[in-house]
């Protein structure tokens, strides 16, 4: 027991006072083997939200520095690559968005995009029947990374050298952290795929984890210090680059090296529009999600939601209404505007929306096949994960990241020691075809090399009088968009709490399949009456991990974060 202690000692004492090689500067002071969840913070200088709570205390850390919002959502990134390796990633992608505290508007594209050498037809066997296994796990279902590219792009409007962000990371993985009790059933359960996917042996494949259990992964630091050494050539071209053309090679992957060289984190101009004197700030294509949460709220804009009431019939029948009209066109409209002319501008007309809503009954369900569809998407993994930032000066960023799956294609790079992403299923495989989920694929997301997959993720920004109000995002697929809807109605229309509009229970509907999938805690009567106007009603596990910052009427800082998973606000 003793010598235990004298570990665990040491250890923290290594993390605590860890220095870089290039800059000798200290490194943030946190003990990795004791530590706790906090949910809720209420601050005055800034606060971080994310899934995990080393990765938030690192982020609040970094503040502490004098770094600003973009900092501190940099090293959280970081640090969720190492804490949280299913979701939190250097081999994958997402999206920014950030609000700068002189007013400027900021949408960064890091999201993960075809190899050359990808083709529409890739996933299809010599019948033409899709071949579902090769999209979802292995090394061809990645897609090729964008993370560690939108790092350095958002850098530009950072403070403080990469350094210095990217260190508590190293030290996260090259002396270890202990385990939570979810990661550790996470880690029990990947064993199988781990074997299946894997021709080098990573640092998780270990039976029988438990919480409390140190995880070390050396290859993984060491790819991390050739990032912060030789910047973004550090994991696209040199040592990391030629570990993940070795994998490619042993699992018969298609990333090349020039995919990899060429690869370019993309600013394409927020996809804004106000909701009753609010400003609302999302991303654009290739996300769906800025244009989708538009929709949704300019669909009821002027119907009184707010006298319904929270989980009523009425106010859940309407919100049911918006969200499976909006996902019929994102259907049918929606994909990477670099490759397929998506019509925003009368997407998000009011005359347009008006339209939609033609066929709106309020005392019943209208059927699926009366709302002109599109051709559903393909399926899109709930594991995904979301960090809300804002400091002292009104710098708010929100950014969503993912691998796709859970761990993504399962398959850890060789001596990198990092899993790459699956995101390629979210194309469709093939267009007008049904996948394993029974989701229809459309033209508009049809597989093309150097295409960007279409995704749900919807970090969003809301300002009031012009400065920062809520700072909102979620993991969970095709649930985002409607969650990040579900929690902003919560606020500003029912004037719920900060918190309530997290943890309360949430919906979701997204045309097909043709009901609503419900949490359980939404009350039995609202489930009776609903069924009664013609729906069908579906209970399932949570539905996301919403992080919410709110900024208070004194400028003090809320920040919440969800009750389904381990993440934590840290603030100060």
């Amino acid at each position: 027991m003793k010598k235990f202690f004298l570990f665990l000692l040491f250890s923290s004492l290594v993390f605590s006072c860890a220095v870089s090689e290039k800059n000798k500067s200290s490194s943030v002071s946190i003990n990795p083997f004791q530590y706790s969840t906090q949910k809720t913070i209420t601050c005055s200088n800034g606060a971080v939200v994310s899934a995990h709570p080393l990765a938030s205390k690192v982020g609040v850390e970094i503040l502490k520095m004098g770094g600003n919002a973009v900092d501190a959502a940099i090293a959280t990134q970081l640090a969720l690559a190492v804490v949280y390796p299913n979701a939190g990633n250097i081999g994958g992608g997402g999206f920014m968005v950030a609000r700068l505290s002189d007013g400027k508007l900021i949408a960064l594209d890091y999201r993960e995009m075809a190899p050359g050498r990808a083709h529409r037809d890739m996933y299809l066997n010599e019948k033409g029947d899709p071949m579902h296994e090769k999209s979802q796990e292995g090394h061809l279902s990645s897609g090729v990374p964008g993370t560690v590219a939108g790092l350095f792009s958002s850098h530009q409007y950072a403070k403080l050298p990469f350094e210095k962000l990217i260190q508590p990371a190293i030290d996260l993985a090259e002396n270890g952290f202990a385990i939570t009790e979810r990661e550790a059933s996470s880690f029990n359960a990947l064993q199988n795929d781990l074997k299946n996917y894997n021709t080098v042996t990573p640092a998780l494949a270990k039976e029988n984890w438990k919480k409390g259990d140190t995880l070390i992964q050396t290859d993984l630091a060491n790819t991390l210090k050739r990032i912060r050494d030789k910047g973004q050539a550090g994991f696209y071209e040199g040592e990391t680059a030629r570990l993940i053309m070795e994998e490619m090679k042993r699992g018969n992957g298609i990333i090349t090296l020039e995919d990899l060289k060429n690869y370019k984190a993309i600013s394409r101009e927020p996809h804004t529009f106000n909701y009753k004197g609010y400003k609302i700030v999302g991303m654009p294509m290739p996300s769906s999600g800025g244009l989708l949460l538009n929709q949704m709220m300019k669909m009821i804009e002027d119907r009184d939601i707010g006298k319904m009431g929270f989980l009523s019939p009425q106010a859940m029948q309407l919100m049911t209404e918006v969200e499976r009209r909006a996902f019929a066109d994102r259907a049918r409209y929606m994909g990477d505007a670099d490759f397929y002319k998506v019509p925003v501008a009368m997407l998000c007309s009011d005359k347009y929306l008006q339209e939609r809503m033609f066929n709106y009954d309020p005392v019943k369900a209208t059927p699926s096949s009366m709302i002109q569809p599109g051709k559903l998407a393909g399926y899109e993994s709930e594991e995904t994960t979301h960090l809300s930032v804002i400091d002292k000066d009104g710098n708010a960023v929100a950014v969503t990241t993912t691998l796709n799956d859970s761990y993504g294609s399962k398959t850890v790079v060789g001596g990198a020691g990092f899993f790459l992403n699956d995101e390629m299923d979210d194309f469709s495989i093939k267009p007008g075809v049904p996948n394993m989920y029974g989701a229809v694929g459309g033209e508009a997301n049809a597989i093309k090399p150097g295409k960007r997959m279409l995704s749900s993720m919807t970090p969003t920004i809301v300002l009031k009088d012009n400065y920062p109000y809520l700072v909102v995002g979620t993991p969970g697929g095709t649930t985002i968009p409607t969650s990040v809807f579900q929690t902003i109605v919560d606020i500003i229309e029912f004037n719920m709490s900060t918190q309530d509009a997290v943890w309360k229970a949430k919906f979701h509907h997204q045309w097909l399949p043709d009901e609503i999938m419900i949490e359980r805690a939404v009350p039995e009567a609202t489930r009776e009456a609903l069924r009664k106007m013609g729906y069908t009603v579906k209970d399932r596990g949570p539905i996301g991990r919403t992080e919410v910052i709110k900024v208070l009427p004194d400028k003090k800082i809320e920040a919440v974060a969800d009750v389904r998973g381990d993440d934590a606000a840290e603030g100060w």
